[in-house]
């Protein structure tokens, strides 16, 4: 063979090696399935609908349909929850706060009312036994209309307790909102200001707030309004180990703690249907687990029918972002989302 032929041969397989790696680099970004999946529920999400996928340092997927964009603020529920917990991690971190101290220490009206045993770690779990809200998701979220979290919170310290703490789940408004009061105490500063100036600044949620607009008290367990935009920037973040943009927000170890699975063997008093099945860690939920009860899956879905979740298994963050109640189909449809997403984006728990 001459030295020609060789050199031909030589180059045909070089190119033939890169149509076949360029041929599965698009295959593997293939979101056309994704795409139709949306649009076809279009109606049912509410129209107007935002879903973006993270990976690798960069967004893989942006779909906007209807009248919203990625920089469209809505307001986010019970997504707001996350965003309050990995608040309180912040002042673990400095060592301003214990996830395993009585409220009470900050708080003396608990220890007024007989509730010097409820901790931290309970208040973000939604296992204080504190008298919660009881009925539907919905009737959770109407909250009375308290001017600060003060007074919302030494209310709760009033109530009967249906349990001790630590002894059943009930999912509800006050745990977090509790653990938002704590933080006010020990910075000298309302919450709303202390989350933007503690989380949302620093990860360039601009759009994001607590801030009530009609001036009654913030609220912590599901009073933000934030943008898809926004919110992937936090769940980056998260995905990161607690890094964003080179500056560290977390440290691995506070990641770590939101995402264990809490009291797991607690008798489940209330948890919203579409959470059904789910344990719950700090401030989120843990959507699935590995055969050790090692969450693989965390999620923060709210009334409105957002759903931001992180698979850590593909190393991916997702949110849908949408203004429409909650239910039982679009929870479907985001585990649809979920599975086509995780098609394209391949890999998973070992």
């Amino acid at each position: 063979m001459s030295l020609k032929t060789k050199s031909i041969c030589l180059s045909c397989s070089l190119l033939t090696l890169f149509l076949l790696i360029f041929q599965f680099s698009i295959a593997q970004s293939d979101f056309s399935q994704v795409d139709a999946l949306l649009k076809k529920n279009q109606k049912l999400l509410g129209n107007d609908l935002v879903a973006l996928v993270y990976k690798d340092g960069k967004l893989i997927y942006t779909k906007e349909l209807g009248e919203f964009n990625a920089k469209t603020p809505a307001p986010i529920a019970s997504a707001s929850k996350w965003l309050t917990a990995a608040l309180v991690m912040i002042f673990v971190d400095e060592g301003k706060l214990d996830l395993d101290a009585p409220v009470s220490k900050y708080l003396p009206v608990f220890d007024k009312y007989m509730k010097s045993y409820v901790t931290i770690r309970q208040c973000l779990a939604h296992t204080t036994g504190i008298e919660n809200d009881k009925g539907s998701l919905l009737k959770i979220m109407q909250r009375s209309k308290y001017m600060n979290l003060e007074e919302e919170v030494n209310a709760f310290a009033a109530k009967e307790i249906s349990n001790n703490a630590g002894t059943e789940f009930h999912y509800g408004t006050i745990g977090l909102n509790v653990a938002g009061r704590v933080l006010e105490v020990i910075a000298k500063k309302p919450f709303d200001r202390l989350i933007q100036e503690k989380l949302l600044r620093p990860l360039k949620m601009r759009a994001t707030s607590f801030m009530n607009e009609n001036g009654y008290a913030p609220n912590p367990s599901g009073g933000a309004r934030s943008t898809a935009n926004d919110y992937m920037n936090f769940l980056s973040m998260i995905l990161n180990k607690g890094m964003f943009e080179g500056k560290r927000i977390l440290s691995e170890k506070a990641i770590e703690e939101m995402q264990k699975p809490q009291f797991t063997n607690l008798p489940v008093k209330y948890t919203p249907k579409v959470a059904e099945g789910y344990h719950y860690g700090l401030g989120e939920w843990i959507q699935e687990e590995d055969a050790n009860g090692n969450s693989t899956v965390v999620s923060s879905p709210g009334l409105f029918g957002t759903w931001p979740y992180i698979d850590k298994c593909r190393n991916y963050a997702a949110i849908v972002f949408v203004k429409s109640l909650l239910g039982e189909q679009k929870k479907e449809l985001v585990m649809q989302f979920k599975n086509a997403v995780d098609g394209v984006v391949g890999g998973g728990c070992k």
